[in-house]
């Protein structure tokens, strides 16, 4: 695989250093490291054994095919300076070498091989401070606000189906007609809302420093292969096998490919771009689960921040990634909570993940508008992407951080705000967004 973009061609680095999808110097040095990290995320430890031992058949068949190319090189020396019987005889060793290095070479290969689909198998290595376990053992970190008590208000909230009904914002009916269950059309000031909600994210995310930009929704297999997606999240892809196309769930994976086999300057560190994109999903396993209205749909279009930084800044970028999206809640003036995803319901990039869960009032209960993880070196060692340091060039590390889910977040803003007569407060950060209005009102 050539290495393109700023740093013009060149071979790519061997599997010790950068083409393992983890830094192998780690499992062989810090194999219970490895280990723990996959009792965490309720997987197989033993696959960190497995990977090894292909580590150490590879590096015996590489060690057998330099000495068999070493004694090759040395025989074609005294054929050249042979005569006679002696030349023949070296001729006829020399064929039978040709063949031992020839069968080597495949061993060698095979061996390397077999260790890639093996290192592709093993998730990125949770954080030891990601709590162990699965979807239920994640860890409350904090809330913030308040959920706003209807009952002492005196009405009852109504879900966002009915609201988007009266309001004349969300037709669900016409969206399954023409595509079919969860798909749904923004009318009104429903679109209006969601062209509101995306001009304020990037905004906000464009005075945080970064750079603005509008994303492929179809990608090749590589990409979607490089940032995790066709591992444990496969079967929740779509993809158009006449033209081997994914349509991504998250514009994460453009964005993350966007500098694939490249060396970045480490100067211009951190790199952060926030991306619009149609995303889509099947929701496969989740049949039954979340089928009203437009909370778990097939659909939706997100805004979504990404960040190139070094391994050692990561963790930091991590906790900005999340304050920013903290940043965004507060603006809409959403009760929320943070959490710390447990390892098991990690993606198979990530190593931590922060949620964002706001209060969904007819739901009674948090459901998760925005997340951040950080997924350090894992995908940049699949895609390629380097640093060039003072003592090196090295894997960089990534990011990613949705700041708008778009129908989520129309669903927490309509059951958050609404009123006794129907009507949604607007929120202030947001009305310059939708022509000063101050309220969405119900239509006549």
């Amino acid at each position: 695989m050539g290495v393109s973009g700023e740093t013009g061609s060149g071979r790519c680095p061997p599997l010790d250093t950068l083409g393992a999808v983890i830094d192998l110097r780690i499992l062989r040095n810090q194999p219970e490291l490895a280990r723990q990290a996959q009792r965490r995320r309720g997987e197989s430890p033993e696959l960190v054994d497995e990977i090894l031992a292909q580590d150490e058949a590879r590096r015996t068949t590489i060690a057998h095919f330099e000495k068999l190319r070493a004694e090759q090189k040395a025989m074609g020396k005294e054929v050249a300076t042979a005569h006679g019987d002696d030349k023949a005889q070296l001729l006829a060793t020399t064929r039978e070498l040709s063949t031992q290095v020839k069968e080597a070479e495949v061993a060698q290969i095979r061996a390397e091989q077999a260790l890639a689909a093996a290192m592709t198998r093993l998730p990125n290595l949770a954080a030891p401070e990601a709590p162990a376990g699965g979807e239920d053992d994640y860890v409350v970190l904090e809330h913030v606000g308040e959920p706003r008590d209807f009952a002492a208000e005196g009405f009852d909230p109504l879900d966002h189906v009915e609201l988007g009904k009266r309001l004349g914002a969300i037709d669900i009916e016409r969206g399954a007609k023409v595509s079919g269950a969860r798909f749904y059309y923004l009318t009104g000031v429903g679109a209006d809302l969601e062209l509101a909600l995306v001009n304020m994210a990037m905004d906000q995310a464009r005075g945080a420093g970064f750079t603005t930009m509008i994303a492929p929704s179809l990608v090749r297999p590589r990409a979607m292969e490089g940032t995790g997606f066709l591992g444990q999240a496969a079967g929740d892809v779509y993809h158009l096998p006449a033209d081997d196309y994914y349509l991504v769930g998250t514009s994460e994976v453009a964005l993350a490919a966007y500098h694939s086999d490249e060396i970045l300057d480490a100067d211009s560190l951190p790199r952060r771009y926030v991306a619009f994109s149609p995303c889509y999903r099947r929701e496969a396993g989740s049949y039954g689960k979340d089928t009203r209205g437009i909370w778990r749909v097939h659909w939706f279009d997100k805004v979504e921040m990404f960040t190139y930084t070094t391994l050692e800044d990561s963790y930091a970028e991590h906790e900005r990634m999340l304050s920013w999206e903290k940043e965004w809640l507060d603006s809409l003036e959403l009760a929320y909570r943070v959490i710390d995803t447990a390892a098991g319901d990690l993606g198979l990039s990530a190593a931590r993940k922060f949620d964002c869960e706001a209060w969904i009032p007819t739901r009674g209960g948090y459901g998760e508008l925005t997340s951040t993880s950080n997924c350090t070196e894992f995908q940049t060692r699949r895609l390629n992407i380097r640093g060039r340091f003072a003592d090196g060039v090295k894997p960089l590390a990534t990011l990613n951080g949705t700041l708008v889910a778009i129908p989520r977040t129309i669903v927490a803003i309509l059951e958050t705000h609404q009123m006794a007569d129907g009507s949604v407060r607007v929120p202030e950060a947001l009305q310059p967004y939708l022509q000063g209005r101050t309220s969405l009102d119900p239509i006549r």
